[in-house]
């Protein structure tokens, strides 16, 4: 598992696997996490990662304590779900709207292929603090078409642009929590008890 930096450790894994795999398309600074309501049409993006919920792993919450020293139990981290929308933009020196879209088409189609590809983060992939023992699911998110158009009505005056949505799972921040317990060191037998019951 690892500590409150897991959230931003998966965003640079993610921003960093889309850098490393589509340099010979896009620049790696056109490439950002943020969210598409802020993006300028005079800004150099190409491709923007939003994150835009977070919910706990429900299938992973009742995990059983974590035994951290011989005296001390840690309570099970909390395993989240975080989910992201892809978009791709327009370069800013096209004209034509068709070349626009198929441009925009493109840029996302790569996009796709390298999470796709890229299913399961593991090992050097992995960012920051990242445990590199665990694993990381990305997932497309099938969202229809009214709960898409609601996460671009938060974007006031944006015009909607070709999206994918995904999720990554399971992320996991350690807890804080810490419980003292203490070894048996003793045991009582009632004999009498046992006697009385012909030893059974």
């Amino acid at each position: 598992m690892s500590d409150y930096r897991a959230i931003a450790d998966v965003g640079e894994t993610l921003i960093e696997l889309l850098r490393d795999n589509m340099e010979d398309l896009v620049d790696r600074e056109s490439i950002v996490l943020f969210s598409p309501g802020e993006i300028d049409s005079s800004d150099n993006v190409r491709l923007s990662l939003f994150l835009y919920q977070v919910l706990e792993n429900t299938h992973l919450r009742n995990q059983e304590m974590q035994v951290k020293g011989p005296d001390t139990l840690t309570f099970p981290p909390l395993t989240l779900e975080l989910y992201y929308m892809l978009t791709s933009h327009t370069s800013s020196g096209v004209q034509d709207k068709t070349a626009r879209s198929l441009e925009e088409h493109t840029v996302l189609g790569r996009a796709a292929r390298v999470l796709y590809d890229n299913s399961v983060l593991k090992g050097s992939l992995l960012k920051g603090n990242l445990n590199k023992n665990e694993e990381l699911h990305i997932m497309m998110s099938s969202l229809n078409m009214e709960d898409l158009t609601k996460i671009w009505s938060t974007f006031p005056s944006k015009p909607f642009r070709p999206s994918i949505c995904y999720v990554v799972t399971p992320v996991q921040i350690n807890s804080g929590r810490e419980v003292g317990v203490q070894r048996v060191v003793s045991r009582e037998i009632n004999y009498a008890y046992y006697a009385r019951k012909g030893g059974k």
